[in-house]
């Protein structure tokens, strides 16, 4: 039994240890918002929280989350409102198809946990998510729109 906080909630999961930890949170854990992409850690759809750090999920095995904090999207919304992260997703029309978006979501997030202003530059460096629409002049709009969002708030 592997035991780990997965967004907020102490769990025990019997898996295999190196079963990677995106098939933990969909298949056993129902957890179905972070989204299975390429497998090798380059696209970056199964980008979740661990411990606060942006990491891909599809090449962590199991057994390197034993007793860590995992956050996925399904824990950003909370009291029925929307992150500034989403609702500047919605604001400046980045989804497309959708798929890359709950990865890319995530790695926004904790780039402004870390660094709540950033440049063109810092976004570009950090947010190295595959979006096959194209979006990422959207991507770094709604990155300003959310750290300016978080500075009134």
């Amino acid at each position: 039994m592997a035991h780990l906080t997965v967004n907020g909630v102490a769990r025990e999961v019997d898996a295999d240890p190196a079963t990677p930890l995106l098939w933990v949170l969909r298949e056993q854990l129902g957890l179905t918002g972070t989204k299975y992409g390429c497998g090798i850690a380059l696209c970056g759809a199964c980008t979740v929280h661990l411990d606060g750090a942006a990491v891909r999920s599809c090449s962590l095995p199991l057994a390197a989350v034993e007793g860590r904090r995992v956050t996925t999207i399904e824990a950003l919304a909370a009291g029925g409102r929307l992150s500034p992260v989403q609702q500047a997703w919605l604001d400046h029309e980045v989804p497309q198809c959708g798929y890359c978006q709950s990865g890319m979501i995530m790695a926004v997030t904790a780039l402004l946990a870390e660094k709540p202003q950033p440049s063109d530059a810092d976004i570009d460096a950090a947010i190295t998510n595959i979006c096959r629409c194209g979006t990422y002049q959207q991507v770094r709009e709604a990155v300003h729109a959310a750290a300016a969002a978080a500075v009134k708030a």
